[in-house]
């Protein structure tokens, strides 16, 4: 999965880079998240790898914390990502005259730049609030990498500021995100109903369709993990691992593939690259 991540994401980047008609506030935000994917699988890799490869099944204390605080970090970062593109499907639909007045490239790399503040500075007092923990009961973990929830039941000490502060941080982060995304897609649809063309009704709602399959792959195991998390006290395990491994490895692996299968541009030039691989490697045969 994490090659398939890599070469997907690696993939966007290098479309949106070469390609000067895909140099829009759309591919910017687009290439943020692969940025954020990439990071998002790198930060799970190192204990599945060791695990499943090398078959060792222990952690340092320090790698375990510095891991949860990776994954948390990114998670975090792809939900702002999400947010910044409903926000330009927004002004783009609601508001097109306007798009490029908007959406000027300060403005984006004033957005990039609060998303990276916003998702670092909120999980710096994590790893640091469980460093200082007692640790003496079994020291296992429920998944093949280190996440907040699972490091904290291992402490024999009380973790009452250590849970608020996690649910602090995913209520005013991904619980707001996704708020703010379902009101912006409640504003977007009403515009677009307000079109009296069907084909410009459905030319508008295509362009989000790509979007709206990303946030369901990243949001829909959220929501199931919080719910099996703080009411599905007889889940079994195995459930709750499932819904973590679909929550943190699967988007990276599939937005990808929806946004090259949805978006006419990034496919065109996608295929314009693998062609010209082909064309080059029969060349080198021919001489």
């Amino acid at each position: 999965m994490y090659v398939a991540s890599l070469a997907g994401n690696s993939l966007i980047l290098r479309v949106v880079r070469s390609e000067p008609s895909l140099h829009h506030p759309m591919y910017y935000f687009l290439s943020m998240l692969a940025v954020t994917d990439l990071g998002l699988s790198a930060s799970t890799l190192p204990t599945m790898l060791t695990i499943y490869l090398l078959g060792v099944r222990e952690v340092a204390v320090d790698v375990c914390l510095a891991q949860l605080s990776f994954i948390h970090t990114f998670s975090v970062m792809e939900s702002s990502v999400l947010l910044t593109m409903a926000l330009d499907r927004f002004v783009a639909i609601s508001h097109p005259l306007r798009y490029g007045i908007i959406l000027t490239s300060p403005r984006i790399a004033m957005l990039g730049l609060g998303v990276l503040v916003r998702s670092i500075g909120l999980h710096i007092p994590a790893p640091i609030m469980l460093r200082k923990l007692p640790y003496c009961r079994n020291h296992l973990l429920s998944h093949s990498y280190c996440l907040h929830p699972d490091v904290m039941k291992l402490a024999c000490a009380d973790t009452h500021v250590n849970s608020a502060y996690g649910l602090f941080v995913v209520l005013s982060t991904l619980g707001v995100d996704l708020v703010l995304i379902v009101l912006s897609y409640g504003i977007i649809l009403q515009t677009v109903l307000a079109i009296a063309s069907k084909a410009e009704r459905l030319k508008a709602l295509n362009t989000c369709v790509s979007h709206v399959c990303a946030v369901l792959l990243f949001y829909t195991p959220m929501i199931g993990l919080s719910m099996i998390h703080r009411f599905g006290r007889g889940a079994s395990p195995s459930s709750h691992m499932l819904l973590s491994y679909l929550h943190y490895l699967t988007p990276p692996v599939l937005n990808p593939v929806v946004y090259t299968v949805k978006t006419k541009q990034i496919r065109l030039r996608m295929l314009h690259i693998f062609c010209s691989g082909r064309a080059s490697s029969r060349d080198i045969q021919d001489h």
